[in-house]
Parts: C-alpha cells; structure tokens; sequence
C-alpha cells in the first residue's frame, strides 16, 4: 500500500528555518521530520510512498539522491581508480516517488496530481509537518470495518489557555485553568482512502474544504478516535519541544 506525503507548502509559521529549506525537511535531531513519519510507516510495513513536492522541491530531491551516501560510511579513493567505496550499506528499505505538484497548489490540487501515481488501490496519507503514534494497523483495520471513502485520524487537542465564562454585558463571571474536559477532536492527518476520493476533488482546491466537506454529507467520511501523542511542528516553539523529546530520548513517536 502506498503513502502520500503532502510536502509542498511554504511553512510560513516556521519562516525563521523554511526560508532555508521546505518545512517537512526541517530537522528533529539530525533528520528531517519528513524521515521521522516516513519511520512511523515503515515501521509497520509500509515502504512505498509518493510525496508531493512544491516550494523549494529541488532540496527534498537532493536529500534522498544523497540518502545512500548521508547513511553509509564511504572511503573515496583519488590515488589510483578513483572510485567509491561504501561500508555500512543498511539503509531504508524505501521506494519513493517525488512528484513537483506545483508552487502554490492547494492540498486537493496536490493529491489530485498523483493519481497515476495510485492506481486504483486503497493508499494511506498525511501532511509532512506532524508526528505520532498512532497505531497504523488499527487504523487501516476500522477503514476497512467502516467502508468510508475516507477515514481520518481525529486526535484530542488540550485547549491551551483558561476558559472564560461571559455574559451578555461582556462581564466574566467565571475564570478556570484549562482541563481534560476543554479538549477537542482535531484532524491530525494520517488517513486512510479509496481511489474514489479523487471523484471528490474538482480542480486545485484545498482538501480540508470542499472535498472533505462533500465526504461528510454523503456519509463517506469517518473518524478513527485517537487519544495517543500527535503533534504538529508549525512554529519554532514546537520544533523546540519536539527536539527535546528526541534529544533526551522520550519521543513517543519513536516506536521503531
């Protein structure tokens, strides 16, 4: 089964490092947070992915054109045959395909793209800028009992700040730290769909909207509850914290 990987925005969010490289090439520990999900899908039998590229796509194809060489320990011999030697050959066992969908296309117009890619067969995808433990096996097994077009992973985001209480004369008459009960179900990505999604996406659209909406109403969109670790790398703050778990080795997302 094949992985999508959206990896084409811009990641303005994070400015302070994707104006240097594109966001999922961003680094947790010393590798990019693109080698970090595709970890997670390896880990449990996925190997082939397509990954649709767009801003600054040239360094997402120099990284793997250079993965064999970034992975190995390698002797390079000037002094007689000038040749290569590698020792240490393990590297992933990947097959990964990296379509140019475009500077500006919408997340639909991207997945739009890669449907010769995908063949009529049921694929898995997610966005290039989070990380999780989500359990795929579980996730693709309630896909399957569901029957839905699309199933996605709905994760529990804590609400971050106290919740306020206001009345109609805007005075606040209550004020509480957040809690459990203020949390809420989000879209984390990692989703599950049948090649009938592209029926559903018209154009260069954003699949978060129309596509997703349209699933909805017809009844074709599932939810996979999810209560594990999910989290997003849309600012330096969250780069900072992800790096921390890496670093002192509590990265539950870590699970090969």
């Amino acid at each position: 089964m094949k992985v999508v990987i959206l990896a084409g925005g811009y990641g303005t969010r994070i400015s302070e490092e994707s104006h240097l490289k594109p966001k999922p090439m961003i680094e947790i520990g010393d590798k990019p947070i693109l080698w970090h999900i595709m970890k997670l899908y390896s880990h449990y039998g996925f190997h082939e992915f397509v990954i649709c590229c767009g801003y600054m796509q040239h360094v997402i194809k120099q990284w793997f054109a250079n993965y064999y060489l970034y992975n190995c320990d390698v002797t390079f011999d000037f002094t007689r045959e000038n040749k290569l030697i590698v020792h240490n050959s393990e590297v992933e066992d990947w097959k990964v395909t990296l379509v140019d969908t475009g500077l500006n296309t919408g997340t639909g117009g991207r997945i739009k793209q890669i449907r010769k890619y995908i063949g009529n067969e049921t694929f898995m995808m997610t966005y290039g800028d989070g990380v999780s433990d989500v359990n795929l096996e579980k996730l693709l097994q309630f896909h399957r009992e569901k029957r839905a077009v699309v199933t996605l992973t709905a994760a529990k985001i804590r609400q971050r700040f106290g919740v306020l209480t206001i009345d109609g004369n805007s005075d606040i008459t209550s004020f509480r730290e957040k809690s459990e009960s203020d949390s809420e179900r989000v879209n984390a990505g990692f989703m599950v769909m049948e090649p009938e999604v592209f029926d559903y996406i018209d154009g260069d659209v954003y699949f978060e909207k129309e596509p997703l909406e349209s699933l909805a109403q017809a009844g074709k969109l599932s939810a996979f509850k999810f209560d594990g670790f999910w989290k997003p790398m849309d600012t330096m703050r969250d780069k900072m914290q992800l790096e921390e778990l890496w670093s002192g080795g509590d990265a539950p997302w870590k699970v090969w």
